[in-house]
């Protein structure tokens, strides 16, 4: 059995290989702002995504998009804002999650694109 940590890191190369894939350009992975942490930051074109990544093991736990919670969000979008400051980007900015669910030898993964809007 692979530990939680394990998981979510095959769960984020799985997400990166995808938006490889789809014709996104990777900008940085797991980037820190004190606590905060952005699991992936891409470009979409010349749009900005800032994608939140989110497995599981099998079906008997909840779907990995209920983790994302209203709080969750509040630190994507404030470590997001760090970064686009940090980075000095002026650029169309949107939020994605990518979830991905493990079976015995197989995984499902979906991505919402437009996942969420950050509040005023």
């Amino acid at each position: 059995m692979i530990s939680h940590r394990e998981t979510g890191d095959i769960g984020e190369d799985l997400a990166r290989q995808h938006l490889k894939s789809c014709g996104y350009q990777i900008l940085d992975t797991n980037w820190h702002y004190g606590h905060l942490e952005l699991d992936i930051v891409a470009k979409d074109g010349e749009e900005l995504v800032i994608v939140e990544v989110k497995s599981r093991n099998g079906v008997r736990h909840a779907h990995p998009s209920e983790a994302i919670t209203n709080n969750k969000i509040k630190n994507i979008v404030d470590a997001a804002e760090a970064y686009i400051f940090k980075k000095d980007l002026d650029l169309e900015t949107r939020f994605d999650i990518i979830t991905i669910i493990f079976f015995d030898n197989d995984f499902e993964l979906e991505h919402y694109v437009d996942a969420f809007y950050p509040t005023l």
